[in-house]
């Protein structure tokens, strides 16, 4: 019997990625390689939901942490150090810091 929210692939979290229902995420964001970017993109998508259950800033940060856990092995060290950072510049969006 497959999870919850699992496709053919048994792929759930790129489901979850790809068809979030509190954010409506700019395509490809996560192969983006400005962290800035990325990070204003998210800012901007969690700040325009209105089907987000916490803040702006947790909604955001908790996808692209979401996106960096669950790629795992498959995420090579240059993405995910751009991903990382891209965390840092979230933060400082939000006074975080």
């Amino acid at each position: 019997m497959p999870k919850r929210g699992s496709d053919d692939d048994g792929r759930w979290s790129q489901d979850v990625t790809e068809h979030s229902d509190a954010l409506d995420l700019d395509e490809g964001v996560f192969t983006w390689k400005d962290p800035k970017r990325i990070a204003r993109s998210l800012r901007d998508s969690a700040e325009a939901s209105g089907r987000r259950k916490s803040s702006p800033y947790r909604s955001a940060m908790s996808m692209l942490t979401f996106y960096v856990n669950r790629a795992g092995k498959d995420l090579d060290a240059e993405q995910r150090e751009v991903l990382e950072r891209a965390k840092d510049e979230l933060r400082a969006l939000y006074g975080k810091e």
